[in-house]
């Protein structure tokens, strides 16, 4: 067995973040989009970032789950992502297992994060992504963790 790890340690105006394994790190910036911040250190998502599969495809795939670098399992060495975004205020970061983004697409988790305030007061973002990744898919553990940097 191993682990995947991703973190993310923000300072004034800059978030730093280090990642291993198939949890995904998004980025919501205030002026709208969602980007993809970390990638899946797996052999579909390999083929994804080289083009030869689709996000559909990669969804569906019987090996989607096979980590090529993992903490522990014996795994001698790893390369983790290593990066940094610039924030502002308003912008939201969107940490999700893959219990979450086997069913909930990258637009839909733009969707449910930018639920009107009015909307959402009795749910936090992270609890719609999890409810509706169990809803969609329900296949593995689901797991979401959303930072909202207040504006002003």
């Amino acid at each position: 067995m191993g682990a995947t790890l991703t973190l993310a340690w923000f300072a004034p105006g800059k978030m730093f973040f280090a990642h291993v394994g198939d949890i995904r790190l998004y980025h919501l910036p205030v002026a709208g989009g969602v980007a993809q911040l970390t990638h899946d250190h797996s052999e579909v998502g390999r083929l994804r970032r080289e083009g030869r599969i689709t996000d559909r495809q990669a969804r569906a795939h019987p090996r989607r789950h096979i980590l090529e670098q993992v903490l522990g399992a014996q795994m001698e060495q790893v390369e983790p992502q290593i990066g940094a975004v610039i924030w502002e205020p308003g912008d939201a970061f969107a940490l999700c297992t893959d219990g979450v983004t086997d069913g909930v697409t990258d637009n839909a988790i733009e969707e449910l994060v930018r639920t009107p305030v009015a909307l959402r007061a009795t749910q936090p973002p992270a609890q719609r992504l999890v409810e509706e990744a169990v809803l969609l898919s329900g296949r593995d553990n689901a797991t979401a963790v959303v930072v909202e940097l207040a504006a002003g």
